[in-house]
């Protein structure tokens, strides 16, 4: 008699966490099942979703939240386990006396745009089928920065007052606020919507991480007391001795120096708003906006140059892609791997953070862009693109003229590169080391 295969799914997934415009989580679930790329892709919002069918199971996340799986072997047949933290699948491993099996490398992270799909039939295990959901045509917009402008802000608008309706007409909104052009964009038009859908504005506020000699608090001053809107601004003092990379390893289970570096700012920030507002839910930041618009120094990464950056479809938001040789299954690749460094912070705390420029309709706008033809392939213009044409676009849609700052990483603008390198050593070997001794 042959032996019967019992597999067994086991969802950590929190789903009050799926937020979700258009569909009920039970639809968007049916959606994931059915395959359909067309189908997941009209889920409109934020999602990490599992679906199942007898021995087969799907997956399907946003590029805003982290979902990992792991496959243990048992005697009567396979465990899936699945979760948005590694620590979660380890800790359910030990509760099942499985955790012998268990190594970090050994986890799996569902790439955002992709429907994953897994065949729970014993050993070996086949490989999961990837299926892309969200395909954005490029160079689709005209070169007139004026309309590229207009659409991008005005699709960056149409998801805040999405998430804003989403949100208890009292509760107040924080922006996590540097004054540079994403945070700046992100800010005014949240303040340009809520005006628009009648919503009080005082409910806003700017906050912005203070160490004391970071240009950031500077910057941010500027650039709302040149809009008239000081008032909001709130400034979050902070002490170095709070920095604590063993802290920052833990929560966001990566060991990538940047990424490091930019989640203990977001850590000080967030256990400073806490801090001071113990009852705070919701924080809106620009994270993506530099990915969508190509605005990273490609001069500090001997792997790129400007043309595949212009070349290769949402490089910075998925990595070299998914079946290529630099695509890491247990991390995935780009801001669908770093964004942990947002998303962790935040929930660690007790936040429900958003992101807006990580919309798929938003994305899609910039994916449009005709870099190659705007750039001249021209690394300088290239950067230039970006204040431009967020510019153009947050005065069409909102009327105000944005400042626009050079340049800065989050971590830079907290305080200067000399003092957060005696806090943060640029070292990823010995960050990696410290994230795997957690499980040695």
């Amino acid at each position: 008699m042959d032996h019967q295969y019992i597999e067994r799914v086991v969802d950590l997934l929190d789903p009050n966490l799926n937020c979700i415009h258009n569909l009920s989580v039970a639809e968007a679930r049916t959606r994931v099942l059915s395959g359909k790329p067309e189908a997941v892709r009209e889920i409109d919002g934020s999602f990490a979703l599992l679906a199942r069918d007898g021995k087969t199971v799907r997956l399907a996340r946003s590029l805003d939240r982290p979902m990992r799986y792991f496959l243990a072997k048992r005697a009567e047949g396979p465990a899936l386990i699945v979760a948005d933290r590694i620590d979660a699948i380890y800790a359910q491993l030990q509760r099942e006396g499985l955790e012998k099996q268990f190594h970090p490398s050994y986890t799996r992270m569902v790439p955002a745009h992709y429907v994953i799909e897994l065949q729970l039939i014993g050993c070996p295990d086949p490989d999961p089928t990837y299926t892309r959901f969200f395909t954005p045509r490029r160079d689709s917009l005209p070169t007139d920065l004026d309309e590229i402008g207009r659409r991008y802000i005005g699709a960056l608008a149409d998801e805040i007052a999405k998430w804003l309706r989403a949100i208890p007409e009292r509760e107040p909104v924080g922006v996590c606020f540097s004054g540079g052009i994403d945070s700046g964009a992100v800010f005014v038009t949240t303040y340009h919507v809520m005006r628009q859908l009648g919503l009080n504005p005082s409910r806003l506020k700017a906050f912005t991480l203070d160490f004391g000699d970071g240009p950031d608090v500077q910057q941010a001053r500027r650039f709302l007391d040149q809009l008239g809107l000081g008032l909001f601004l709130e400034p979050i003092e902070a002490d170095l001795a709070s920095l604590d990379v063993a802290e920052t390893i833990r929560v966001v289970e990566d060991y990538k120096p940047l990424d490091i570096e930019s989640a203990s700012m977001a850590l000080t920030l967030c256990r400073g708003i806490r801090a001071r507002y113990p009852e705070w839910r919701h924080l809106i930041d620009g994270d993506g906006g530099d990915e969508n618009l190509k605005d990273y120094p490609i001069e500090e990464n001997p792997e790129l140059t400007i043309r595949s950056v212009v070349s290769n479809q949402m490089l910075y938001q998925e990595g070299w892609g998914v079946g290529r040789i630099k695509h890491s299954l247990t991390y995935s690749g780009g801001l669908s791997r770093s964004y942990t460094r947002t998303y962790a912070p935040a929930k660690h705390f007790g936040f429900e953070g958003f992101s807006p420029f990580t919309r798929p309709n938003v994305i899609e706008v910039a994916e449009g862009i005709p870099f190659t033809e705007l750039s001249g392939m021209d690394v300088e213009k290239l950067y230039a693109l970006k204040g431009d044409i967020v510019a153009r676009g947050v005065k069409a849609i909102t009327g105000m003229d944005m400042p626009i700052f050079p340049k800065r990483r989050f971590q830079h603008g907290a305080l200067p590169k000399t003092r957060l390198r005696a806090h943060l050593p640029e070292a990823e070997t010995g960050y990696r080391a410290q994230f795997l001794s957690l499980y040695s």
